[in-house]
């Protein structure tokens, strides 16, 4: 079944309903109008993903309609249907907006090619804003903080940048690898082109492969049409592979491949094809000691961290956490309702040691925001193991026991597990790392329920 809302506005009523019958036929929602002007009508009303347009009709001419479309439904993809067989109106329309132009008469197969094409590119158009919006707003414009150890690690990247070399992150689960990644492009030669990122562990092993380099009709059950890939839809740009060493040692060959030479084929496919971007790869795992366990090839490896950049740990950047805590306040607050840590609230932040960096502490201070009654948020609101000035946690007021960083990690988990009643998903998402990786934690700690 195919998916796509579809309107057809022709005043040759005959055709409107003969072409709606064999676009339902094939799986698509069709409307029809017979005139411009109810074309318009239609669209203020509904959300449609393509516009079948004749040019000459009654009332409101085609070119009218193109338009509109233009300057309220960017995103609508127009194929133009008339008798008109001038080169100079069919530039017209791609110069207005228009997907694609074509005379009539035509083959209904030809016609549904076309379709799929223009589809698949509001697809892809659709899927570079969300990228491009991501980067501009959901992050800040720059790295919070001012501790010497974030600002030597900022300096380095900003250089690296300016290389077209890949590069390995490394740092422990939520220093900010995604955030260092897009700074890497930002600075780069390749800003005005794609930043696309792709988290290596979460997706099943199968998924992954079509995800980076795409499949070809009929290259499984599913895949009613072809699909591009990450890598191609990267092209020119900068491809990010976030926890690269989960990335599953069948597929790794095949990266490596691409790595090499820029080379790929998709899922399904006879032929190659090429992209040129600059691969960025993360982890929170010493790789080498991974290649040594045969987990993750030493050749792949070697290829990727032509240049490492190193993230810094949230406990090793002193009073950027007070810099980050209050930025996180300001960007989850209300206008009218900010809040501040209290002194003691701060003193306790500072001597957290965050086992899941900054990403622990945006959420944190979410939760503080929504638990706090008071203008002033207190070491009870934000729901923290309390720690003395030797990193020491105080299990009651009488014994104090010294814990290394994998039984304050187990603990921390194991209290933000039962507080969410044992729900995973949530759980990996207040702790700031995946599913997968919550999974694996239990087991090593052999936490129970």
């Amino acid at each position: 079944m195919k998916s796509g809302q579809i309107l057809i506005t022709d005043d040759d009523q005959t055709l409107c309903y003969l072409l709606k019958e064999e676009l339902v036929n094939e799986g698509y929602a069709v409307d029809i109008t017979f005139d411009g002007k109810y074309a318009i009508e239609n669209l203020k009303k509904k959300t449609y993903d393509l516009l079948l347009l004749d040019l000459e009709m009654t009332d409101v001419q085609g070119e009218e309609v193109l338009k509109y479309t233009q300057e309220h439904h960017p995103n609508l993809q127009v194929i133009v249907l008339t008798a008109k067989t001038e080169i100079r109106t069919a530039i017209q329309c791609i110069k207005d907006g228009a997907y694609d132009f074509i005379t009539k008469p035509y083959e209904f197969g030809q016609l549904v090619i076309i379709i799929e094409r223009a589809l698949e590119h509001k697809n892809l158009v659709i899927k570079n804003k969300i990228l491009e919006k991501k980067i501009d707003y959901e992050k800040p414009s720059s790295i919070i903080g001012e501790s010497i150890a974030i600002s030597e690690v900022v300096s380095l990247t900003e250089k690296a940048a300016k290389s077209d070399s890949n590069i390995l992150l490394e740092g422990e689960t939520g220093t900010g690898k995604e955030l260092f990644a897009e700074l890497v492009h930002k600075k780069s030669n390749r800003n005005d082109k794609p930043f696309v990122a792709v988290n290596c562990a979460s997706l099943p092993d199968s998924l992954i492969e079509s995800e980076l380099f795409g499949y070809e009709k009929g290259a499984f059950t599913d895949a009613k049409t072809s699909k591009q890939g990450l890598v191609e839809i990267a092209n020119g740009g900068t491809l990010f592979l976030d926890e690269i060493g989960e990335m599953s040692l069948t597929l790794q060959p095949k990266l490596l491949r691409f790595l090499e030479n820029g080379e790929f084929r998709r899922v399904g496919g006879v032929s190659n094809l090429s992209s040129n971007v600059r691969v960025i790869g993360a982890t929170n795992k010493n790789l080498m000691e991974e290649s040594d366990k045969q987990n993750f090839r030493r050749d792949l490896l070697f290829r990727l961290n032509v240049i490492t950049l190193t993230i810094p740990p949230l406990k090793e950047r002193g009073k950027d956490v007070l810099i980050l805590a209050e930025y996180f306040l300001q960007k989850k607050s209300s206008v009218r309702s900010l809040k501040k840590l209290s002194q003691e609230s701060e003193k306790l932040l500072l001597r957290y040691s965050f086992p899941g960096n900054v990403r622990e502490l945006e959420h944190i201070i979410e939760r503080s925001l929504v638990f706090s009654e008071e203008e002033e948020i207190h070491p009870k609101d934000l729901s923290i193991p309390t720690l003395n000035n030797n990193e020491q946690l105080i299990v009651n007021s009488e014994n104090i026991v010294t814990l290394s960083l994998d039984e304050l990690e187990e603990i921390h988990i194991k209290k933000i597990l039962d507080s969410n009643d044992w729900n995973r998903e949530i759980t990996a998402r207040v702790l700031g790392i995946s599913q997968k990786t919550l999974y694996t934690k239990i087991r090593k700690y052999s936490i129970n329920k």
